[in-house]
């Protein structure tokens, strides 16, 4: 499947399709759910591949702080993983779009986007948030997921790479077709 890249602010954004925890990046993104014991989908493969170690990380994260709320990360080691690091976030349960859903996953990039950051990790790779078992419609996803990133890649300057893993070619094709109307409608001023 083909490969999408653009620069933005001096780092770049690729689309690929492919398994995220085979990704070399320094930090991948877990969809986790807020127990942080690991799930089905991106998450259970990423605990199965990275190994005990991330399950141990989750288990004292959540007994010193409780369960990780909707819209907000947290990191452990990457364990077994090809990644150093996951950050672990969780996106909304999609209920129609009108409670929040939107401002919740924009959060769960955001905070991720922070995290890394501020651990001086320079290459991050996400799945996308909330379209599998949470139900979030790719289309709005991928639309929020998008200008996010792109807008803090506009106002940071620290990761030299974010890579969004997708794992099927119609989730790649709609995210291809959205960040293309995005780039193309920000392509004037930026």
């Amino acid at each position: 499947m083909s490969k999408m890249d653009v620069v933005i602010n001096r780092a770049r954004l690729s689309l690929i399709q492919g398994d995220i925890t085979r990704q070399t990046t320094d930090a991948i993104v877990n969809a986790a759910n807020s127990s942080l014991m690991g799930g089905g989908g991106v998450d259970g493969a990423i605990h199965r591949a990275g190994g005990p170690a991330i399950l141990e990380e989750c288990k004292q994260i959540v007994s010193n702080q409780g369960r990780l709320p909707t819209g907000k990360a947290v990191i452990t080691t990457g364990g077994n993983l090809r990644a150093k690091y996951v950050i672990h976030t969780v996106g909304p349960v999609w209920h129609g779009g009108h409670s929040g859903e939107p401002e919740l996953v924009a959060s769960a990039y955001r905070e991720s986007l922070k995290l890394a950051v501020s651990k001086g990790i320079a290459s991050i790779s996400f799945p996308s948030i909330s379209t599998g078992a949470y139900g979030y419609p790719v289309e709005q996803a991928a639309e929020v997921a998008l200008q996010t990133v792109i807008d803090f890649l506009h106002q940071e300057t620290a990761l030299n790479e974010v890579v969004f893993v997708l794992f099927d070619g119609r989730t790649h094709g709609i995210y291809g077709k959205t960040l293309e109307r995005i780039i193309s409608k920000d392509a004037p001023t930026g």
